[in-house]
């Protein structure tokens, strides 16, 4: 049996190296892959797309209204000592500002 040659079900020790090589090349290759998408997109799961003000929102760009509004929410926090408002809060905040309702109620989105 020693000096029987290795046969096809029979691996050599270069095989098994070259293929061990191989499968380490292949898992470093799926590490490299860079996830595109970011946490938020994961999060909200496929199909599923951001409006233009929420986008906005998510990527740190304000309109002035909006940059408004969190500033006043901010001094209120800071004045009150309150680093969660309560939603009544917020309404009284949002009223302070000069928001009123004037329109009938629509969808939200």
């Amino acid at each position: 049996m020693a000096g029987k040659k290795p046969g096809k079900a029979e691996k050599t020790a270069e095989q098994k190296d070259q293929e061990r090589r191989n499968k380490s090349r292949r898992e470093n290759q799926r590490r490299d892959v860079v996830e595109r998408r970011s946490a938020l997109d994961r999060r909200r799961g496929p199909g599923r797309r951001r409006s233009d003000e929420r986008r906005s929102a998510e990527e740190g760009e304000m309109t002035d209204e909006q940059f408004e509004f969190l500033m006043a929410i901010n001094e209120y926090k800071r004045l009150n000592k309150r680093p969660f408002p309560t939603w009544t809060e917020v309404l009284d905040v949002m009223k302070a500002l000069g928001y009123r309702k004037v329109a009938e109620p629509g969808d939200i989105q």
